[in-house]
C-alpha cells in the first residue's frame, strides 16, 4: 500500500521549504482574519453558541492538511451546512438546549463517518447522482432561505422557521417589534458590504494597489464592518438600547471527547447526516476542482471523502459541528497565495489563538453585522440566470431544478435535496428506458454512416442497420426488443439486421437475454442478426457467453467493413438514396 495516497502529506512535506512557509503564513493570516466572523456568523445560523464555529474551524483544518488532496482547499462552517444542521437538530430539541449541541456535534460524527468509509471503499463517483440543475436550485433555494432567516436579526426581532413561508409569516407578525437601532446598523451592514464586494476594488486598484492585494482586501470586508460596529456599539452603549450583541464568548479551547450515545437520536439523524455528507462533499469537490484546475493541479476525490469525513469527526470530537470545503475562504487563501494544506494548519492556530485571546473583544459585536455577512455571502449563490439558462435546454432537467426549489422554499431543505435527487433519478430511467435508436445508411462516396432522418444517405430494403446509441440494460432493453419487432413487420423485404453499437458502452444481463431473444425470433423470420463496432470491454463480455456461438450473423469490426460483406453493391452508391429529413417544422435538421 502507498501511504502517501492515503497521507498526501507525505507527498508535498518532503518538498517544503522556507518558502513555501511564508507563502502559507501570509495566506493563513489573511483568512484567519477572514473566518473568525464568518466563523461565529454561521454558527448563529445554525443555531449554536457563536464559539462553536470558531472550534469547527480549528481541529477539522488540521486533519485536512493531513488528509486533503487540495493545496488551496479551506475547510470549516459554510452557509448551507449549517442551515442543514439547523433543520436536523430542530427536530431533536429546541434551539439552545444542551440536546440541540449534542445534535449537532452528532450530525458531524455521522456524515464524517459515513464520508470516510466512502473513501475507504473509492465511491466517488456517488456525486454524480446529483445533477447540476439540482445541486443549483438547492443552492439558489437554500441562499433565498437563509437570508431569509437572517432577517430577525437585522430587524432585531424573535422569529422562528426552517422554510420561506414560516419565515416570512413570522417576519409580518413581528413588523411592529422592530428595534431601530438594530434595523440601522443591520441596513448600514449590508450597504456597507454591498459596496465592498462590487466596488471597493476598482477603487484600490485606482489608488495604485495590485490585483491580488486589492482582492483581498476587498474579500476582507467583513472584517472593518466588525471592528466598526463593535466601537459605535460599546462607545454609544446601543445594547442598552435593545441591540443584540455577541457578549461574553468563552476563552477556552474546544474539549475534546465523543458525543453521548442515544440509540433513538443517533438512529434519528443518520437520513439528515447523510444528505449533509452528501452536499458537503459536492460543494467542496466542485471547489476543489476549481481551484486545483487555475494551477493546473488535481485532485483525488476518493481521497477528498476521506479527508472531509476525518475533518468532520474531528469536529464532532471536538464541540464542533458538520464542516467542508467552502467557497469563500477557498478562493481568499487561493489569492493569499497558499502553496499547500499547511496553510489551513496555521489557520487554524490562528484560529486558536483568536479563541483565546481576541474575543473578549467581540462583546459588543451586534448580531445583526453578523447576519449581514451572511446575506451577503448566500446571496452571491443565488443563481436566477441558471433557471432559463436550464430551461431552454432541457425542460426535464428545469422539472427537477424547479421542484428542488419549490419544495426547498416551501417544505425545508431536506425534503428539497430529497425531492431533487428522486427526480433526477426518475428522468435518468424513464430517458435511458426509451434510449435513441437511428436506422443509418451510407453517405455517398464515403465509409461513414448517419441518420436516414437527418442526411441524404444511401441505404437497402434488404440490409438494415440500427444504430444503438444507448448502453443496453435492464431499463431499456426490453424497447430495444420493441424496435426490432416493428422493424420485423414494416420491412418485408429485410434479409439481414445490423445493431451497429459504437455508442455501447455496457451489456447487462438483462441486455443480453434481449438480444438473445433478438437472434432467435429474427432466424424464425430468416433474417440474419449482425453487430457492427462493438467495443473492446463489451466483446470481452459477450465472449465469456454462448451468445456469440449462437449469433446467426457475424461482428464487424466497422460499419463499412458490414456493408462491404454484406451488400457489396451497395458501398459503391448503387442502392436507393434516402433523401435528408426534416424536423416537424419542416426545416431541414443536420444533426448526426
Amino acid at each position: 500500500m502507498n501511504l502517501a495516497s492515503y497521507f498526501p502529506i507525505l507527498s508535498w512535506g518532503r518538498t517544503y521549504n522556507g518558502q513555501t512557509f511564508l507563502n502559507d503564513g501570509v495566506a493563513a493570516l489573511i483568512v484567519t482574519i477572514m473566518l473568525i466572523p464568518q466563523s461565529l456568523a454561521y454558527a448563529l445560523l445554525a443555531g449554536l453558541p457563536p464559539e462553536i464555529g470558531l472550534y469547527a474551524s480549528i481541529l477539522p483544518l488540521l486533519v485536512y492538511a493531513i488528509f486533503g488532496t487540495s493545496r488551496t482547499l479551506a475547510v470549516g462552517p459554510v452557509a448551507i451546512l449549517s442551515l442543514m444542521t439547523a433543520a436536523a437538530a430542530g427536530k431533536i430539541a429546541a434551539t439552545g438546549t444542551p440536546q440541540y449541541v449534542e445534535a449537532a456535534l452528532v450530525l458531524a460524527l455521522l456524515s464524517g463517518a459515513m464520508l470516510f468509509a466512502l473513501g475507504l471503499f473509492r465511491m466517488g463517483f456517488l456525486s454524480n447522482f446529483l445533477s447540476h440543475p439540482v445541486i443549483s436550485g438547492f443552492i439558489t433555494a437554500s441562499g433565498i432561505i437563509i437570508a431569509a432567516s437572517q432577517l430577525k436579526h437585522i430587524f432585531g426581532v424573535s422569529v422562528s422557521g426552517h422554510n420561506l413561508i414560516e419565515i416570512i409569516v413570522g417576519l409580518f407578525e413581528q413588523v411592529s417589534e422592530i428595534n431601530l437601532p438594530t434595523l440601522l446598523i443591520g441596513v448600514s451592514s449590508l450597504l456597507f458590504l454591498f459596496w465592498v464586494r462590487s466596488s471597493l476594488k476598482p477603487v484600490l486598484k485606482t489608488i495604485g494597489l495590485g490585483e491580488k492585494t486589492a482582492t483581498i482586501i476587498a474579500r476582507a470586508g467583513p472584517v472593518f464592518a466588525v471592528i466598526a460596529s463593535i466601537l459605535v456599539v460599546g462607545i454609544l452603549r446601543l445594547d442598552q438600547a435593545g441591540v443584540r450583541i455577541l457578549r461574553d464568548v468563552p476563552t477556552s479551547l474546544p474539549s475534546i471527547g465523543l458525543p453521548q450515545f442515544d440509540a433513538d437520536m443517533w438512529s434519528e439523524l443518520i437520513s439528515s447526516s447523510a444528505l449533509i455528507a452528501l452536499i458537503g462533499f459536492v460543494e467542496s469537490v466542485s471547489v476543489a476542482k476549481t481551484l486545483a484546475a487555475k494551477r493546473r493541479q488535481r485532485i483525488d476525490p476518493n481521497q477528498e471523502l476521506i479527508a472531509l469525513g476525518a475533518s468532520s469527526m474531528s469536529a464532532g470530537v471536538s464541540s464542533g459541528y458538520p464542516v467542508t470545503g467552502g467557497l469563500a475562504r477557498s478562493a481568499v487563501n487561493f489569492d493569499a497565495g497558499a502553496e499547500t494544506p499547511a496553510a489551513g494548519a496555521f489557520t487554524a492556530v490562528g484560529i486558536a489563538l483568536a479563541t483565546l485571546f481576541l474575543t473578549p473583544f467581540l462583546y459588543f459585536l451586534p448580531q445583526a453585522v453578523l447576519a449581514a455577512t451572511i446575506i451577503v455571502a448566500v446571496l452571491s449563490l443565488v443563481d436566477i440566470k441558471a433557471l432559463r439558462t436550464v430551461w431552454a435546454y432541457s425542460k426535464s432537467d428545469f422539472a427537477a431544478m424547479a421542484a428542488t426549489i419549490l419544495m426547498t422554499l416551501g417544505f425545508g431543505v431536506e425534503l428539497g435535496i430529497l425531492t431533487g435527487v428522486g427526480l433526477s433519478l426518475l428522468l435518468h430511467l424513464y430517458n435511458t428506458s426509451r434510449p435513441h435508436f437511428a436506422f443509418v445508411g451510407q453517405v455517398p462516396g464515403t465509409q461513414h454512416f448517419r441518420n436516414i432522418d437527418r442526411h441524404t444517405v444511401v441505404t437497402s430494403e434488404e440490409v438494415l442497420t440500427l444504430r444503438v446509441d444507448e448502453s443496453l440494460y435492464f431499463a431499456n432493453a426490453r424497447f430495444l426488443e420493441d424496435t426490432v419487432d416493428a422493424t420485423l413487420s414494416t420491412h418485408p423485404q429485410m434479409q439481414h439486421l445490423i445493431l451497429m453499437c459504437p455508442a455501447v458502452n455496457r451489456i447487462d444481463a438483462s441486455g443480453l437475454e434481449s438480444l438473445e431473444a433478438i437472434n432467435s425470433r429474427l432466424k424464425e423470420a430468416n433474417v440474419t442478426l449482425h453487430m457492427s463496432e462493438v467495443k473492446g470491454p463489451v466483446m470481452d463480455r459477450l465472449q465469456t457467453t454462448h451468445f456469440l456461438e449462437e449469433l446467426t450473423g457475424k461482428v464487424y469490426l466497422h460499419q463499412y467493413e458490414a456493408m462491404e460483406d454484406l451488400l457489396p453493391s451497395l458501398t459503391r452508391t448503387t442502392g436507393r438514396i434516402h433523401e435528408l429529413g426534416h424536423a416537424d417544422d419542416g426545416s431541414p435538421n443536420f444533426t448526426i
